[in-house]
């Protein structure tokens, strides 16, 4: 039994239909920051003035928090790839999504709803800031600029999601409505990206201001970004190498008679510009620094959803226990294992089980809910080299070190594999870099640890192997780790939700998308080949300041390494490995893989070993990944609130869904 709480992951139903604005206000002034009030409803006149205008923006920032650090809407955009496949404690909200074969996804079972349920919401009051702000007098271009990105932003996650969708809420295409409806018709990919995407993000790229006028606020570079991804996306969409189907059925043609090596060339072109015009942003000086708690809001992040523990209000999430659901910030709980049970002894003759590793608010612990695991492939092949690349170490908790006088034990010592001393801050387990020359012995059960970890000789830790990790012991995902300053002498407040920000968008993608666009044949600048573009991010990949897992300072300069093993010619799946190493467990990989039309050439099988502790045999698991789960199905609440026929409640749905 495990020692953390179960919680059975349970969907809510969309209660509300497209169209109608019941999310929460957040109002304010021009102050730098976002000060929430909640409001039910909101009438035009409500944008006819200042204040409304402002609270309707701060509204788009807290609608953020309703879908990033949710960790179900952030299970459909990892599980199932080759990242990330189900934990042991894993339900079906992410055994579905794993397709292996534990059943299918269904539009009442997809928790991609989390997305569908807070964009629309969003996008409508985004529209009536866009009609109405002019009437104000005292509203600024780039203000309306900011409600034109959101809108964008939004749709653009939509498309990418399910495909075709609707313009019209009610009111007409973009427009504002203030009636609840019942109809609906989905647009085509083409018309959501040259109707609403490119022209909403177009303006926001020109009148957004370079520096943002809020902590955290949209900026002319954060909108070159998605200018620049979704004309990379829409490109690929177009080309279609695949034969992927699309939905609502349309030609793959661009109603503004562009083909895709054009939109392949935007997407490098406002990229570059992008890195040319960084305004206040940059690369932090080493990859550990970027997802570093006490570095939050640094320099590279663009966009982030917020969270404070100065206050629950502001937080909208309890400062002590979450029941995990939005606006919580709970997405760190899915990769971490339950480290809880891992034991020392007390003895060092007979073996006394000791709770060593105790929960605790630090990023590289905190709740363990096992309801996610990394996959073998991307521990052994995708960060292969974790000598020279830091982003190994920067990405995931290797080492879990001994805390139990925070927790109230008071022995000085305790006694771990090979009955050998160990003292607090020392490793009590540890998942090994590589195989090691001896082999590891591991119990059949949970043995001494615990948890079903391995002994070498002369060593004090446990030990697990890559080809040892399973799907109820690996790596934790540290990035994603909690950071709290007021756990004062203990264990803090483990069960609350994170306070962290959860990163949405970060600088160093616009290299990424430079270099994709580059290899799929776009026209590039001096020093900005693909080649190029990538070994900026390797080279800073390199770069050491602190050994994250062996919680010492090392200061060493790999960039020459990291440049020299780069190929003379990159792929995609260069691009894609690379990514991968970037952004792992960041919620980008399902999209990634869609874009590109990968998925199944990458992670159409996998190893892990079992879910039983003591297992560590890797078995090799084949998903069946078809055409039609290129896309999402739109939820059954939607489907549910739409007084139409049957047979158009049918058509509107994804195929493949019904």
């Amino acid at each position: 039994m495990s020692l953390f709480k179960k919680k059975q992951m349970k969907r809510s139903n969309i209660k509300s239909i497209i169209g109608t604005a019941m999310l929460a206000v957040f109002l304010g002034g021009c102050s730098d920051i976002l000060e929430e009030q909640p409001r039910g409803r909101y009438e035009p006149s409500f944008f006819q003035t200042e204040r409304g205008v402002y609270g309707g923006l701060t509204s788009m920032y807290a609608h953020l928090r309703y879908i990033y650090g949710q960790a179900y809407y952030y299970n459909t955009t990892e599980t199932g790839t080759d990242e990330v496949t189900h934990g042991q404690q894993a339900d079906e909200n992410f055994r579905v999504m794993d397709l292996s074969g534990l059943g299918p996804i269904t539009p009442s079972n997809s928790r991609a709803d989390a997305l569908w349920g807070a964009a629309f919401l969003n996008i409508n009051t985004a529209s009536g800031i866009i009609e109405n702000a002019a009437l104000v007098g005292t509203i600024s271009p780039a203000l309306v600029a900011e409600a034109r990105f959101f809108r964008a932003f939004d749709y653009f996650q939509l498309v990418q999601t399910f495909g075709g969708v609707p313009l019209d809420l009610g009111a007409g295409e973009l427009k504002f409505n203030t009636n609840p409806v019942r109809t609906s018709v989905r647009n085509t990919v083409p018309e959501v990206y040259t109707k609403a995407i490119f022209p909403d993000l177009l303006t926001a790229v020109n009148d957004l201001p370079s520096s943002p006028r809020v902590t955290g606020g949209a900026t002319k570079t954060l909108a070159r970004l998605y200018l620049a991804k979704a004309y990379l996306t829409y490109a690929w969409w177009l080309e279609n190498p695949n034969n992927i189907p699309t939905y609502p059925e349309t030609p793959r043609t661009d109603p503004d008679g562009h083909n895709a090596q054009w939109y392949f060339q935007q997407a490098y072109d406002v990229a570059t510009a992008g890195i040319e015009n960084p305004g206040p942003f940059r690369l932090q000086e080493t990859f550990y620094d970027v997802n570093l708690g006490s570095n939050d809001r640094n320099s590279e992040i663009l966009l982030y959803a917020d969270h404070t523990e100065t206050s629950e209000f502001y937080n909208a999430s309890s400062l002590s226990y979450a029941n995990g659901g939005a606006p919580d910030n709970f997405a760190g709980w899915m990769m971490q294992w339950n480290y809880t049970e891992i034991r020392s002894s007390s003895s060092n003759t007979t073996w006394t089980a000791v709770s060593s590793v105790q929960r605790e608010a630090v990023q590289s612990l905190g709740r363990p809910w096992t309801r996610m695991a990394p996959t073998i492939g991307a521990i052994k092949n995708t960060f292969s080299d974790k000598t020279n690349d830091s982003r190994y170490d920067g990405t995931f908790v290797t080492v879990y070190r001994g805390n139990w006088p925070k927790g109230g034990v008071t022995n000085t010592t305790l006694y771990n594999a090979n009955f050998l001393p160990v003292r607090p801050g020392d490793a009590i387990l540890t998942f090994l870099n590589d195989e090691p020359a001896t082999a590891i012995s591991y119990p059949s059960g949970a043995g001494n640890s615990g948890v079903g970890a391995g002994v070498l000789p002369g060593r004090a830790d446990f030990v697990v192997s890559p080809n040892g990790i399973s799907r109820i012991m690996y790596p934790g995902l540290w990035k994603l780790g909690v950071y709290r300053t007021d756990n004062g002498t203990g264990l803090g407040q483990p069960n609350a939700a994170s306070t962290r920000p959860f990163n949405i968008a970060k600088f160093s993608e616009l290299y990424f998308i430079a270099a994709e666009a580059a290899v799929k044949g776009a026209t590039t600048v001096a020093n900005k080949s693909a080649v190029d573009l990538i070994n900026v991010i390797r080279a800073r990949a390199g770069k050491w300041r602190w050994d994250n897992n062996g919680n010492v300072a090392k200061v060493v300069d790999n960039s020459a390494a990291m440049i020299a093993a780069t190929p003379a010619t990159i792929d995609i799946n260069y691009i894609l490995a690379e990514r991968s190493r970037e952004y792992y467990g960041e919620g980008y990989r399902w999209y990634d893989l869609i874009r590109t039309q990968k998925w199944n050439e990458l992670a159409s099988t996998y190893q892990i070993s079992g879910a039983n502790k003591g297992d560590h045999t890797p078995q090799t698991v084949t998903r069946t990944i078809l055409p039609y789960h290129y896309l999402r199905p739109i939820p059954q609440g939607q489907i549910d609130a739409l007084d139409i026929s049957a047979a158009e409640k049918t058509a509107y749905q994804n195929p493949g869904y019904l």
